[in-house]
């Protein structure tokens, strides 16, 4: 094993090497991509009037139509509280309309304006534009997302589950 580690990346595992160095470190490489990504969709989404998690809570509605507040937390993996304040900024441009349920008034149905419907087109160009910017190709990038959803999984699952 130790040896495939040293033939795929030319470095010694961690385990060789007891010093730590950042660069080997798979957190450090995930949050710099993750703050190289964001910081390149910043000017895009001004361009709409979004900031990077306000445009996930938008992915969600385009993609889900009418929902709640707990499943849009649920999809982006974040906490009700999270995204209340997502929701208050959405709701104040006019992008989204928030109604308590009828029988529960705990649960709140988010639903798009036709404003936040038009939106999707300058989103979708934003899209475009980032992915000319990266310049991967699809097929990476599609193997990058497989192998970051099953990291995901595998990070998410009970203790147990991942020690087997």
């Amino acid at each position: 094993m130790l040896e495939a580690v040293r033939a795929s990346t030319g470095r010694p595992s961690m385990a060789e090497d007891m010093t730590l160095r950042l660069e080997d470190h798979l957190c450090f490489a995930l949050y710099t991509a993750t703050h190289a990504v964001t910081r390149a969709y910043r000017p895009l989404l001004q361009d709409v009037d979004l900031t990077y998690p306000q445009y996930l809570v938008m992915l969600v509605l385009w993609q889900d139509g009418k929902t709640t507040s707990g499943a849009i937390a649920d999809r982006l993996h974040l906490s009700a509280n999270a995204i209340s304040p997502l929701l208050d900024r959405l709701e104040q441009s006019g992008l989204i309309v928030r109604r308590r349920g009828g029988r529960d008034r705990r649960v709140v149905h988010i639903e798009l304006t036709p404003e936040g419907l038009r939106l999707e087109t300058a989103a979708r160009e934003a899209q475009d534009a980032l992915a000319g910017q990266m310049g991967l190709a699809p097929a990476l990038v599609n193997r990058l997302m497989d192998d970051l959803t099953l990291l995901v999984s595998r990070m998410t699952a009970a203790p147990t589950a991942a020690a087997e």
